[in-house]
Parts: structure tokens; C-alpha cells; sequence
């Protein structure tokens, strides 16, 4: 098969497309021929040498993919060769297949074609675990999202307006604040040019955010808190801006606030699972209905992988930027 490698880390011309060895479904796994993969900030990341897959993953980039069952490994019950499937991976999306965990293997929605699907499996795991699963994020209360026009941003947003909380978001342009809009986000941010917690508060009548999903880290963490409703909750997903802040502890206990960081890529295998049912189970209903759908930005072909990088680090984008085979 092919697959894009990482000869050494660097920008991204150091990605190459390269014949390599095909993989063999272990026991509990499925062989997928991929169609499409996605990308995510974890694989721009990866590229810089930044963050390694877990041990047992593949070594290429890529959390995601859609493409068709091509064989079962032992032990595999409930797929069969053919079905078209998305995957959440922990590596080896950008290549032409994959070996796939059967536990971490989703259908493809009704009424989403098969290359869009790559657009879902990640963030839909990402939204659901952390603002659902973990925030417990409630009808009514209000969610703030960093980063409102990003993949997970606009899946975050369709998810809590679909359950009936209001939505806050942060973006960098007016542009991408209409996006947010247009997706159902109540309260519109320019972190640009407007103080996040300042301006959340006073469209909140000084209430604040129920619950935060922040991509940024450090540097937002005492605006954060300040922008935090009583009880509140702050899931940090991401490092974009630093891993190491300061955190006010007296202000955060004064709300009764709790600040959680969580990964998704180092799970183990079960709780991936877990969380992968949890989105069969309650996202895919709302996209087979409509009410949710994959924003992309745009698809490049997978060898083009380089350019689809620049791209996203440039921050140009809105959804996913997808990558096909």
C-alpha cells in the first residue's frame, strides 16, 4: 500500500508519499480500504515531532478515515467485507489502508456520501466525550467554545444547540463568527478584538459559561476561570497556546469550579470503544435526521497533504479540511 510518512520531523514538504508494508488485521480488528482521512492539529503536530502515536499505532498521521471493509481479522463479529464504514484511529489515516480496532469502527451515516464521513469520527468523539460524557453539559446552560469555526468547533456547536443549551464561541474574523452563526452559535466573540471573558459575561447577565471545551490551554486558563459560571466546568482538549499557566485556585474554588484536560488519541482501547458506542448511540440519530452535519472546508488529494498542512496552520479554515485517496 501507500502511505504518507514522516521521514524525520519538519515542515511540510518533509511529508512523502511512499510504498509500504501492508498491514494485517490483529485479532478484533478490520482491515478498511481508505477513501478519505482527514486533518487534525494532533497530525501537524506529529509532523513537528511534537507528538508520537501511542505505542502499537501506526507511525503515519491521520485520526480519522472513511472507506470499505476489505477483510476481518479473527474474533470479528457484525461488519462484513464491503460495508462502507468511518473509523476513529489512533494513526494511519493518510495512507490508501488501514487496520482498525472493530470496537473504534462506525457506519456511515444515512445521508452522508462516503468521503464526507472522514469528516466525523474524531470530532464527534472529541465533542461527545469531553462536553457530554464529561462536562455533562445540561438543556439550558450555556457552553463556550474556543475556536468556534475549527472542526471541533463546529461540531461542538450543532451538538449543544441540539440539545437545547446556548452556545458562545470564540473566532479570529468576522467571517468565520458568521459561520458559527449560521450553525447556531448565540453569542459571537472576536478574540482579536474583544476580552473573551468580559464580553461572555456581560451577554450572560454576568452568569458566565456552564461549561468551557477549550483548544488553547495556558494562556486562556485565568480567563477562563473569570469567564466560568458558578459550578461551572473547563475541558481543555488542546496546548495551542502553552502547556503550563497559572491557575488562581481561590477563584476557581469560589465557583465551585472543576478544570479537566483530557487526550483522546492514548485511550485505551476500551475506552475508546466506550465512547465510540456512546456516539453511535446519540450523534448519529441527529445526523441521519439533518439536525447535524459535517462542515468541511475543503478536499485535497492525500499526496497533496503538504498544502492541505499549510492550510490548516495558516487557521484559514472552517470545519475540516479533508484528504482523499
Amino acid at each position: 500500500m501507500h502511505a504518507m510518512t514522516i521521514p524525520q520531523p519538519g515542515d511540510p514538504d518533509i511529508l512523502t508519499w511512499a510504498e509500504v508494508p501492508d498491514p494485517v488485521p490483529a485479532e478484533g480488528e478490520v482491515l478498511v480500504d481508505v477513501v478519505a482521512s482527514a486533518v487534525n492539529r494532533a497530525d501537524i503536530a506529529q509532523r513537528q515531532g511534537n507528538y508520537p502515536p501511542p505505542p502499537g499505532a501506526p507511525p503515519y498521521p491521520g485520526l480519522e478515515a472513511s472507506g470499505r471493509v476489505a477483510a476481518l481479522g479473527p474474533g470479528v463479529a457484525g461488519w462484513a467485507v464491503g460495508d462502507e464504514v468511518c473509523a476513529l484511529l489512533s494513526g494511519g489515516g493518510y495512507a490508501t489502508k488501514v487496520a482498525v480496532p472493530a470496537g473504534q469502527l462506525l457506519p456511515v451515516p444515512q445521508g452522508v456520501d462516503l468521503v464526507a464521513a472522514a469528516a466525523l469520527p474524531e470530532v464527534a468523539s472529541t465533542v461527545w466525550s469531553n462536553v457530554f460524557m464529561v462536562a455533562h453539559l445540561r438543556p439550558g446552560e450555556t457552553l463556550l467554545v474556543h475556536g468556534g469555526a475549527s472542526g471541533i468547533g463546529t461540531m461542538a456547536i450543532q451538538l449543544a444547540k441540539a440539545v437545547g443549551a446556548r452556545v458562545a464561541v470564540t473566532a479570529g474574523s468576522a467571517e468565520k463568527l458568521e459561520r458559527c452563526r449560521a450553525l447556531g452559535a448565540d453569542i459571537l466573540i472576536n478574540y482579536r478584538e474583544q476580552d473573551f471573558a468580559s464580553e461572555l459575561k456581560k451577554a450572560t447577565d454576568g452568569g458566565g459559561a456552564d461549561v468551557i471545551l477549550d483548544i488553547v490551554g495556558a494562556d486562556y486558563l485565568k480567563q477562563n476561570v473569570k469567564a466560568l459560571a458558578v459550578n461551572g466546568r473547563i475541558t481543555i482538549i488542546g496546548m495551542q497556546g502553552g502547556r503550563r499557566g497559572e491557575l488562581d485556585i481561590g477563584a476557581l474554588m469560589m465557583k465551585r469550579g472543576a478544570v479537566v484536560g483530557t487526550t483522546l488519541r492514548s485511550r485505551p482501547l476500551g475506552e475508546k470503544a466506550s465512547i465510540v458506542a456512546a456516539v453511535r448511540e446519540h450523534v448519529w440519530p441527529l445526523i441521519e435526521s439533518g439536525r447535524v452535519k459535517p462542515v468541511i472546508d475543503r478536499a485535497v488529494a492525500m499526496q497533496d497533504a503538504a498544502d492541505a498542512h499549510r492550510y490548516v496552520e495558516e487557521s484559514g479554515h472552517v470545519g475540516k479540511v479533508l484528504l482523499t485517496v
